[in-house]
């Protein structure tokens, strides 16, 4: 292809593509943002972040912007029409490093992830640039704009356009499950009148109700529109203090952010990827707001398509590791439109003998320690775990357990190193290929062959020992990090597995898990599943980040046009 524009055109400068292009920038991908808005959206939209996002968000350098805009470990209680406690979630848990539950004001968090690209000279926003058209050929795409912009040559496309994106209109994709009939008036209030941390969902037959508290003082309401509620009437301000008054004594003094009206919808995309173009975010899918996903499911994707787009630009592997990019998101992002949907239904029926059933239901199972523990703990949240796509799960009968780790997140504890101590696990791990064993001579184990071939990756090498043996000198390499096992955790998971050696992909996925012993066939195996070459490629990248490279950030011109300022 002649000289594209850009390795990677994202559409679309939401949490998703901003995410995926701090990913594509730390791995040198040259990279172009394009949103048809004038500026970032400035209003709370998600409300919630999970563990998971938290996790990469540390992955491309940006947690420490983002924490100071969070509230961890959320309680979210679920009441009764009466008040009465129905249930509660309160998980203890942050085995991947952060709290599980954070609130967060979405703004906020979303400018410190643009903000983050101004490390990379690689990487351009152009804001004012709607896409009309894509044109595919065998080695790369034309991007199209409206208003006689300059078209933009690159190899591929991420569509992260939202709910009505013309990315996925473009690849001929449906857009498949159903919009809910009821309507719901989103209330964000400043200065919040309540004051406490406390978050509440209302199971009220007569009206349900969330009362959120986010983060700097930021309270988010919402109520349930009645089916002879037209959203003019919930547009009108006297209709919005009715309903606050339910829930503060003075709902004419409040510092109202806005508010609006939401339909909720349960929908994914036929396909993520067609050719050269991909979907992320909610273009892929949307769901019900119950569970606080779709913000979260979005930055999922960034996460598992980014290195898998960066190996491919960068040679390191080739084109049909995309392939498992559809394969492994979309049981998971399924999972999670249906388990909002449920929860969605349990908490809404307006019909009050339906309503006293589920409480009754409810109560009794709060009274059995383990179903207890299930809710608190948020047990029944689906995790990814990875049957087919960018994994290996061994050869029958001799690489397969029946516990093994395989396709599911590798733990974050914090550990020690010769270096530093009280670090979490993926700093040390860096943000590329990771190859891990408990307490073993990792170049022995591998072999010289398997070694090489990771080390050309630029992957990591990590021996995990019990930190009374993090200083002995016996199996020094100075290819290998020492990572002493501060507090127990990485010793309790290998408790559990036969498996000592892992292979971590750089959304920190186990790839592969194996014995010592079948290290070198199990490392051949998983370079021939990834797509994997013998190291860097010719793909097109800028092969080294200058320290202090700054963004070029396009913002709208003031000529009547609407043209804009910048260049890559």
């Amino acid at each position: 292809m002649d000289s594209p524009g850009a390795d990677v055109v994202i559409v679309g400068a939401g949490p998703s593509g901003l995410t995926l292009a701090n990913i594509l920038g730390l791995q040198g991908v040259r990279t172009l943002v394009v949103d048809e808005r004038d500026t970032l959206i400035d209003y709370p939209r998600g409300v919630g972040l999970d563990d998971e996002s938290l996790r990469t968000f540390q992955s491309i350098g940006l947690v420490e912007r983002v924490l100071p805009h969070t509230v961890p470990n959320q309680i979210l209680r679920f009441f009764d029409g009466k008040r009465r406690l129905l249930a509660e979630m309160a998980p203890p848990d942050s085995r991947f490093g952060w709290p599980k539950r954070n609130g967060f004001v979405q703004p906020m968090v979303d400018a410190e992830l643009f903000a983050g690209l101004e490390r990379f000279g690689h990487v351009e926003v152009r804001f004012g640039h709607r896409m009309a058209n894509c044109v595919e050929t065998a080695d790369g795409v034309t991007v199209e704009f409206e208003d006689g912009q300059e078209p933009v040559r690159a190899r591929y496309v991420v569509g992260c356009d939202g709910g009505r994106s013309a990315t996925r209109r473009l690849m001929g994709v449906s857009f498949d499950g159903t919009t809910s009939s009821t309507r719901w008036l989103v209330v964000d209030i400043a200065n919040d009148p309540l004051g406490h941390p406390n978050s509440e969902v209302g199971a009220d037959p007569e009206r349900p109700y969330v009362s959120i508290a986010i983060a700097h003082g930021i309270r988010r309401f919402e109520f349930m529109i009645h089916p002879d509620e037209t959203d003019e009437q919930a547009d009108d301000p006297e209709f919005v203090r009715r309903m606050l008054a339910k829930l503060i004594p003075h709902p004419e003094r409040v510092d109202m952010i806005r508010h609006r009206v939401y339909t909720h919808h349960s929908r994914i995309a036929g396909s993520f990827r067609k050719g050269r173009l991909m979907l992320a975010g909610d273009a892929a899918h949307l769901m019900p707001v119950w569970q606080g996903q779709g913000y979260n499911s979005g930055i999922r994707d960034a996460g598992n398509l980014g290195w898998k787009l960066a190996a491919v630009v960068t040679g390191r592997a080739g084109e049909s590791l995309l392939d498992s990019y559809d394969v492994e998101r979309r049981k998971h992002a399924r999972a999670m439109i249906d388990l909002s949907t449920m929860v969605g239904r349990v908490i809404s029926p307006t019909n009050k003998r339906v309503a006293w059933l589920r409480d009754r239901v409810i109560h009794n199972a709060s009274v059995v320690p383990s179903l207890k523990r299930y809710v608190l703990e948020m047990r029944f949240k689906p995790m990814p775990r990875y049957q087919q796509g960018a994994v290996f799960h061994g050869k029958p009968g001799i690489d397969q357990s029946s516990n093994s780790p395989t396709g599911t997140l590798f733990i974050q504890p914090r550990v020690d190193t010769r270096d530093a101590q009280n670090v979490l696990l993926d700093d040390v791990l860096g943000t590329g290929f990771a190859v891990l064993c408990w307490s073993n001579n990792l170049r022995a184990v591998l072999g010289a062959q398997a070694f090489e071939r990771w080390k050309a990756l630029g992957a990591k090498f990590i021996e995990v020992r019990p930190t009374t043996q993090l200083r002995w000198p016996g199996h020094d390499d100075a290819d290998v990090t020492v990572v002493g096992d501060r507090t127990g955790a990485l010793k309790s998971w290998f408790d559990v597995y036969t498996d000592s050696v892992l292979f971590v992909r750089p959304d920190r996925c186990i790839a592969a898990a194996c014995i010592a012993q079948r290290a070198p066939e199990v490392s051949a195996e998983l370079f021939t599943v990834l797509h994997l070459t013998q190291g860097g490629g010719s793909g097109s990248h800028v092969d080294q980040q200058p320290d202090g490279a700054v963004l070029h950030v396009a913002q709208p011109a003031t000529e009547p046009s609407g043209t804009v300022t910048g260049t890559a």
